[in-house]
C-alpha cells in the first residue's frame, strides 16, 4: 500500500495537492472522483465530498487530512527531508503568506469571479478588504523577494503559486509583473511541470 491515498480530480484544487505531493517526493496512490458517482471510501473520509482530499497511512492509524493548504503544510511536516519547511528566521512569512492565499487571495478571486464583491461600507466585514487591497499586498511581497521565504523555495510557494497561477490563468488577477515573474519561476519547477502534466493527460481523456 503506498503512503498516501489521494482522493482528486483533475479539474479541481488536487492540481494544488498533486504538485505538494511530488515536490515532497510522497508515495500516493490516487483516486480520480467522479462528481456524480463519488466513491464511498471518499465520502466516509470526507463528509463534505470535496476535493482534494488525502489519506495518511501512518503506523498509528490513518490520518484524514482536507483543504489544500493544510495538506500542503501537512506534508512537508511528514516529509522533511524534501527541506520544505521554514527555519526560525522563515517561518513569520512561510504561515502568513500561506494563510493569506487561502484567505484573502482565494475570496478576493472568487468574489470577482461570481460578481460578489463588497461595497466599500461592507469591506470592514470582509476577509480580504478588497481585490484591489488583496492584490497590492501580494504585488507588494513578490517585488521584494523571488520566493515567499525570500531566496529559498519552501512548500509555501506551492501553495501561493498555485493561489497566483489559478487566477492569472482565469484572467481573474492582471498579468502584474512581479506575479507574473513569480508564476513563471514556480512553473519552472520539475515538480509542478510533472504533477500538471499528470492532471493534463487526465483532463484531456476525460474529453473523449
Amino acid at each position: 500500500m503506498a503512503d498516501y491515498t489521494f482522493f482528486t480530480n483533475p479539474m479541481s484544487r488536487g492540481q494544488i495537492a498533486r504538485w505538494a505531493l511530488h515536490e515532497a517526493g510522497a508515495d500516493y496512490e490516487q483516486v480520480l472522483v467522479d462528481w456524480k458517482d463519488k466513491p464511498a471510501a471518499f465520502l466516509d473520509a470526507n463528509p463534505m465530498a470535496k476535493v482534494p482530499t488525502l489519506i495518511h497511512h501512518a503506523d498509528d492509524g490513518d490520518r484524514v487530512i482536507t483543504e489544500s493548504a493544510a495538506i500542503c503544510l501537512y506534508l512537508a511536516e511528514m516529509n522533511p527531508e524534501a527541506h520544505l519547511l521554514p527555519n526560525d528566521g522563515e517561518m513569520a512569512d512561510y504561515y502568513r503568506w500561506t494563510f493569506f492565499a487561502s484567505g484573502p487571495i482565494e475570496q478576493a478571486i472568487t468574489s470577482r469571479a461570481l460578481k460578489f464583491e463588497p461595497t466599500p461600507q461592507q469591506e470592514m466585514m470582509a476577509g480580504w478588504g478588497s481585490f484591489e487591497r488583496t492584490l497590492a499586498a501580494i504585488e507588494e511581497k513578490l517585488a521584494e523577494d523571488d520566493w515567499v521565504c525570500g531566496t529559498r523555495f519552501t512548500m509555501a510557494d506551492v501553495y501561493v503559486g498555485s493561489a497566483i497561477d489559478w487566477g492569472m490563468t482565469f484572467g481573474i488577477i492582471p498579468p502584474l509583473p512581479p506575479l507574473v515573474a513569480y508564476a513563471e519561476r514556480c512553473q519552472e519547477r520539475p515538480a509542478y511541470r510533472t504533477a500538471k502534466g499528470i492532471d493534463g493527460k487526465l483532463i484531456e481523456e476525460m474529453k473523449k
